[in-house]
């Protein structure tokens, strides 16, 4: 009988990345989110997701300390003046959702998968909606644009984590 190779990387002193450093990874993601829209692509209808309100979620789901609470003000004016949105509406709404999320974890001790992505589509659905609101006359048929946007950004949801989990994972391997 051969022994098995310890396949387990322990190491408890290893060094690891500092908090600021890991804040600016996080934060590069969420500018690089919204910097896709202004990306040119040609559309029939403009269903392009919010990608920087998807990444903000991701990584405030699935790491929690990757921002401080203040931090979705200054990203969500960053994305109002990179997207073209009315000045503050993002502010507002990321910093709502951040609000949200908090009350959320005071009442859930512990959540998986399916729960983040349930709390991403809810947030990310009032945020939309609320967005609409904000940005275009009451009158607007824009509901059914609005329908298939939130249908895209709920499907993007998944690989933001995925790509959240990854460079978490590249993180505590360093």
């Amino acid at each position: 009988m051969t022994a098995q190779p310890n396949t387990v990387d322990y190491r408890p002193f290893a060094p690891t990345l500092g908090a600021r450093r890991v804040r600016a990874i996080a934060a590069a993601t969420v500018v690089a989110g919204s910097l896709a829209t202004i990306i040119p692509v040609v559309a029939t209808i403009p269903i392009l997701p919010p990608l920087g309100l998807v990444m903000l979620l991701a990584w405030r789901l699935l790491a929690r300390f990757a921002f401080r609470p203040w931090a979705a003000a200054p990203l969500g004016l960053f994305d109002d003046l990179v997207s073209g949105q009315p000045l503050g509406s993002a502010v507002l709404l990321w910093s709502l959702c951040f609000l949200a999320i908090d009350m959320l974890e005071q009442r859930l001790a512990f959540r998986d998968y399916w729960q983040d992505w349930l709390i991403a589509s809810g947030l990310i659905a009032c945020v939309i909606i609320a967005g609409r609101f904000i940005a275009v006359p009451v009158g607007a048929h824009v509901d059914t644009v609005l329908l298939a946007q939130i249908v895209m950004t709920l499907l993007l949801f998944p690989l933001a984590a995925r790509i959240v989990a990854r460079v978490e994972r590249k993180r505590g391997e360093e």
